[in-house]
């Protein structure tokens, strides 16, 4: 029964409805398959600048940025008779096109060489990024299309976090599979056939949409304040992120999240008050649960300094944290959709300021005193906390799903993906703001000169703040704002 409960319940819980989706984010999580085999041949082939590289990744952002665009095209713009299908068809052909555009730089084809690499390189690089982004839009709009409506509320409730679980679970279950196969096939074919072999991504993400018929959803009209609010929100961007205007990460927030609060209000304002008012309380427990401050940079360059982890530890550690969060997903998911997201949350938040502690009571040695070895602290740590960010993220999805608007879905998604990773945009500058005021430093030398001395006095202060913040402030505000509480 245990076994069944545990184990089994993702697998049984599969449909054949939930196939598409879950085929194209299994093919997003297999993207990182050419990672290594790309960043071993950017170092050795191109010429590019740090600064040029720094630009494409501001490129690369932006389509991710204005998914709000590609949820009005879901949503509202037939293509063929198709508003789902035939997107994730141009977005396999976009990511192909990308991949065979590097199987020619990689293999030094004369027509490509004519050219000059490092744009090819980026234009490549933009058509599979853009590819990626469409077939996402349309895989979240079908997680709420592919749940059975005529059941009761909360089945209702529970198979949208069910649909979330399992497409984290395929996501993530490529990126362990590629992970280490990238590299290794890496090290033994060339960067071309590596890519060639890629080619079967795109193809994946189209097996399910092709063979398994969908839902027809018709479309809405276009909703041209959004689309178009959109397209100047993507100018923006691109604009703050080529120019060094003082204080720009700022600015860049302060519009990012006026824009994208003004679209979400436009969307659901023809929603009764009652609606809206749970769903204003859903965005802001997303929003404040994700926009928590970390310690940033500073604990791991003590964790090298003192504790005296390598490079080779690092990775171990996040090889563990990978499977370790897939298993606890896995084997939690039963749990996860019988339960209030509020209440989960909560839980999750406690838990969360327990597994804090460990690493506070390094920074005062107290593994020291007790005989234990920083490493395996760190070890076990890692392995009992990993699962609990990931659960976390399909309880956003989950919210999302629950709150989506009929016959706007894609536009929700996407407004809602962009209003998460506007969210962890300010948790990186409060995250700046708390590194300004508790200054640590590491040791910096100059031609074998120390320039700037280690200096990690300040580290645990800064650690007290921040866990204190991350979980007082979710926990006030989940309990105060929980929109389910109020339906119960």
């Amino acid at each position: 029964m245990l076994f069944r409960e545990t184990v089994l319940t993702p697998i049984l819980a599969i449909k054949k409805r939930y196939i598409p989706l879950l085929l194209i984010y299994f093919a997003y999580g297999a993207s990182g398959f050419t990672a290594i085999a790309e960043s071993f041949w950017i170092k050795k082939s191109l010429d590019l600048s740090a600064e040029a590289l720094i630009a494409l990744s501001v490129w690369l952002t932006v389509p991710w940025t204005i998914k709000m665009i590609f949820g009005q095209m879901v949503d509202s713009i037939t293509i063929f008779g198709s508003n789902r299908k035939i997107y994730v068809y141009i977005g396999a052909f976009l990511i192909a096109t990308g991949m065979l555009m590097m199987i020619g730089l990689t293999s030094n084809c004369p027509f490509l060489k004519s050219h000059a690499a490092g744009n090819v390189y980026i234009f490549a690089s933009v058509i599979m990024v853009i590819g990626f982004v469409m077939q996402d839009v349309v895989a979240d709009t079908m997680s709420t299309e592919v749940v059975d409506r005529s059941q009761s509320k909360e089945d209702i409730e529970h198979e949208l976090a069910m649909v979330q679980i399992l497409g984290r679970l395929s996501l993530g279950i490529a990126v362990l599979i590629v992970s280490g196969l990238g590299g290794w096939l890496a090290n033994i074919y060339s960067y071309s056939t590596i890519y060639t072999i890629a080619l079967i991504i795109p193809f994946l993400s189209i097996i399910g949409v092709t063979l398994i018929k969908l839902n027809h959803t018709p479309a809405s009209p276009l909703n041209k304040p959004i689309f178009l609010g959109g397209i100047i929100f993507a100018i923006a961007t691109v604009l703050m992120g080529y120019n060094e205007v003082p204080y720009s990460q700022e600015i860049v927030f302060i519009i990012s999240f006026g824009v994208v609060l003004a679209m979400l209000h436009y969307l659901i304002k023809d929603l009764d008050n009652d609606t809206k008012r749970h769903i204003q309380m859903a965005m802001l427990i997303i929003f404040v649960y994700r926009a928590m401050p970390n310690v940033g940079p500073a604990l791991q360059w003590w964790e090298i300094d003192i504790l005296g982890f390598n490079e080779a530890f690092f990775g171990t550690l996040s090889q563990i944290g990978a499977t370790i969060a897939l298993i606890g997903m896995w084997i939690s998911s039963k749990y996860i959709v019988r339960q209030s997201i509020g209440k989960v949350l909560i839980i999750l938040t406690i838990l969360g300021f327990f597994l804090s502690l460990p690493t506070l009571g390094m920074y005062y040695g107290l593994h020291t005193k007790l005989g234990l070895d920083a490493h395996t602290v760190a070890l076990v740590d890692t392995a009992v906390s990993s699962p609990f960010s990931y659960i976390s993220g399909v309880l956003m999805l989950t919210l999302v799903a629950i709150y989506a608007p009929e016959g706007k879905k894609g536009t929700w998604f996407a407004l809602m993906a962009s209003l998460m990773n506007i969210a962890l945009s300010a948790s990186g500058l409060f995250t700046k703001y708390l590194n300004q005021w508790f200054v640590v430093t590491r040791e910096i030398k100059a031609n074998n000169i120390v320039t700037v001395s280690a200096n990690y006095d300040n580290l645990g202060i800064l650690l007290w703040v921040v866990i204190i913040a991350g979980t007082l402030i979710p926990l006030l505000v989940i309990w105060k704002f929980d929109p389910q509480k109020e339906s119960r």
